[in-house]
């Protein structure tokens, strides 16, 4: 006899699952299974195909894959999530019958789960917990500035802090920071960890309420996880580098812990293919890493004291503060080896031995991995355009001056180029009226001896690959033929837009220009 396929019992209509049934599996309720799914790595999976899937029912409902359901089974976790509930019962009832012996017996003897083995099954190595470190440090930054709430508990703010600080002391004693950039959202970092590249954000220290549209016991299941992968990962790092954990308040840089961290660099750049791309972007680390050796700083009172030593001792600098903001400040203002002064403010008692910056000047430093002229950072001078690190652009992008003459390249002045274009337009005109003149003159008959054509070999190239150009295009498949059509629209979109953004540049440069040229008015 045939076995005959029925509808509904194979391929997607049985590979997903609703969120109802798969509650009812478990016999969790919404809010343990939304904890447990979170712990686990376990999220919602839309199906291509919601029709099949819903078996003829298009309903908008929430999938899981049913081997994930099935996975979550055998999770320990779940018998702690059920004992829980049972110790919330009996501490309620030993409260309404006011039994205090009773209640205290019972909190001593609260339920405690771990998450030791979830963490080792979701990241077997280091490397791995490393790779997936940019939304577990978000998060813990985030909470480690939050104040007080009643679904946040003061306990989760100051773990969150610890390991925060516990893992910017590592980024020093290794000098492992790559990228810093002043953004409303917060400050943007960049760091290298193992030979990982690492993104974090770090909300700006201000007060602020609390948003009314936000989950935050889903929020504080994230940070729950988060803080024991953290806590795994500083516990690691600091053991690899032969270092005591936890830290001390103030962890010195050794010089072994250079000399490791390098070594691993170039353990990844042997086995890169691109020997020579991979040794320029290592000179370029070293230097950034001994960018501020043997400059001194003092961080005035207004400027964040935190973010500016972290950005200072991850390029191997000295700095200090003033004992009002924090205590056990190096050394005093008034030290005559103060090379630079930070200040966020115009009017300033000024001494004649240092440098009196602005804090941008830091950050744009560490991302030209190079000391720039503080002329253009004094206090109460325009700034500079504070660029991001993170952007790459690519062929016909626009790409700001002020990046250009970063980078090196020669940016030619907008009155220059004017005065080129109308150069050439009367260089035209004068070829224009000698042509007429020769155009009235009647040419007499003679016999020329003949001229030798140039061929322009350049032009010639050009219309040579245009045509393999064209002919390529024409040889392209009808469906990989639309695919090319949007790239190559893609490409013209970009190519326009950089253009405007080049005349918008030129005609502000023009401006400033004429405003700097016009003569003031005397009132």
């Amino acid at each position: 006899m045939v076995n005959r396929k029925r509808k509904n019992e194979s391929g997607a209509a049985t590979a997903f699952i609703s969120r109802g049934k798969a509650i009812k599996i478990l016999q969790l309720s919404l809010q343990d299974f939304r904890r447990l799914c979170i712990l686990k790595g376990i999220y919602p999976q839309e199906p291509k195909h919601l029709k099949k899937v819903g078996k003829g029912s298009s309903e908008p409902k929430t999938y899981y894959f049913l081997k994930d359901i099935q996975f979550l089974k055998s999770e320990p976790i779940i018998e702690k999530f059920r004992d829980y509930k049972v110790f919330v019962r009996k501490l309620n009832t030993a409260v309404a019958k006011k039994e205090p012996g009773t209640a205290r017996r019972l909190r001593r003897s609260r339920p405690v789960f771990e998450l030791a083995h979830i963490i080792r099954e979701r990241y077997p190595t280091l490397v791995d917990a490393v790779r997936d470190l940019d939304d577990c440090l978000t998060m813990c930054f985030l909470f480690a500035c939050m104040p007080k709430n009643q679904k946040i508990h003061t306990e989760q703010i100051q773990f969150c802090r610890r390991l925060t600080l516990e893992f910017m002391k590592y980024l020093i004693s290794i000098r492992g920071l790559r990228k810093v950039f002043y953004a409303i959202q917060g400050i943007y970092y960049e760091a290298e960890v193992l030979g990982q590249t690492v993104t974090w954000v770090v909300p700006h220290k201000v007060a602020y309420e609390h948003p009314t549209d936000v989950d935050y016991r889903i929020m504080s299941t994230f940070v729950e996880f988060y803080c024991q992968l953290l806590g795994f990962i500083n516990f690691s790092l600091y053991t690899k580098i032969e270092a005591r954990y936890p830290p001390e308040l103030t962890l010195e840089v050794p010089s072994e812990i250079q000399v490791e961290s390098l070594a691993i660099k170039d353990e990844i750049y042997e086995e890169s293919a691109n020997k020579d791309k991979w040794k320029a972007e290592q000179e370029s680390v070293e230097r950034l890493q001994s960018l501020f050796e043997g400059l001194r700083f003092f961080i005035g009172r207004e400027v964040d004291c935190e973010s500016m030593v972290f950005h200072i001792r991850s390029c191997g600098g000295e700095v200090s503060w003033d004992n009002i903001v924090h205590e056990d400040a190096p050394y005093d203002a008034d030290d005559k080896r103060i090379t630079h002064h930070i200040v966020d403010r115009k009017q300033i008692e000024q001494s004649f031995s240092r440098y009196y910056i602005q804090p941008q000047w830091v950050a744009d430093c560490i991302n030209a991995r190079r000391l720039l002229p503080v002329k253009d950072y004094f206090p109460g001078a325009v700034l500079p355009p504070h660029l991001s690190p993170f952007v790459n652009e690519s062929d016909g992008d626009y790409v700001p001056p002020d990046k250009k003459r970063l980078m090196g390249e020669e940016v030619g002045s907008v009155v220059g180029d004017k005065q080129e274009e109308i150069s050439e337009d009367k260089a035209e005109n004068k070829d224009k009226k000698k042509e007429e003149k020769n155009e009235e003159e009647v040419p007499k008959m003679s016999v020329v001896a003949g001229a030798v054509e140039c061929i322009d070999a350049g032009k010639k190239r050009k219309k040579e690959e245009d045509e393999v150009t064209r002919l390529r295009e024409m040889a392209i498949p009808k469906k990989q033929k639309r695919l090319y059509s949007k790239l190559k629209y893609r490409q013209k979109k970009t190519t326009q837009e950089a253009k405007k953004l080049e005349e918008k540049r030129q005609k502000y440069e023009l401006g400033e220009k004429k405003r700097k040229q016009a003569p003031k008015k005397i009132a």
